[in-house]
């Protein structure tokens, strides 16, 4: 509990527990992509541009829950690699719409893989019943926060 009854109790603390269960799925699947020589970011780039090819930059960044910059910086290197291709100039404005290579597909099948287990292992605990609650309860969540109770 927090000193003085101000502030919020951690024990009790939704925001809280979620955090610390993103920290330890992070750290999870980090474990997980290192031996394939993988960061989280890494392989959300790839996931994202398997499921949605052609994404720019700036909407790779927002996917994967980090800068542009970052992503450039990644994206840089990927291409460097080998995992992805852009083109050399935009085919509209300024957006180089990136896409995976085959080495990228061959890479992100294994990372998807080691990444499915950590998953499993995170929901071995529950029943299917309670998997199907508790991803209605997150989704309904994040909608609430992003779209304000505009339902309610």
């Amino acid at each position: 509990m927090s000193q003085n009854g101000a502030g919020v109790d951690l024990d009790k603390s939704l925001g809280y527990l979620l955090k610390e269960a993103s920290s330890a799925l992070r750290a999870a699947m980090e474990e997980v992509l290192r031996p394939l020589g993988m960061s989280v970011t890494h392989y959300s780039c790839l996931e994202l541009l398997a499921q949605r090819p052609g994404l720019s930059n700036s909407e790779l960044a927002r996917g994967a829950f980090v800068t542009r910059q970052s992503m450039n910086v990644l994206l840089q290197a990927l291409e460097r690699d080998g995992y992805v291709t852009r083109p050399a100039e935009a085919p509209v404005g300024k957006v180089l719409p990136a896409r995976l290579t085959p080495r990228g597909r061959r890479s992100l099948e294994k990372a998807s893989a080691a990444v499915r287990s950590v998953e499993v292992r995170m929901l071995g605990g529950m029943t299917e019943a309670e998997q199907s609650d508790a991803f209605r309860i997150l989704q309904s969540m994040i909608h609430s926060l992003r779209d304000g109770d505009d339902d309610a």
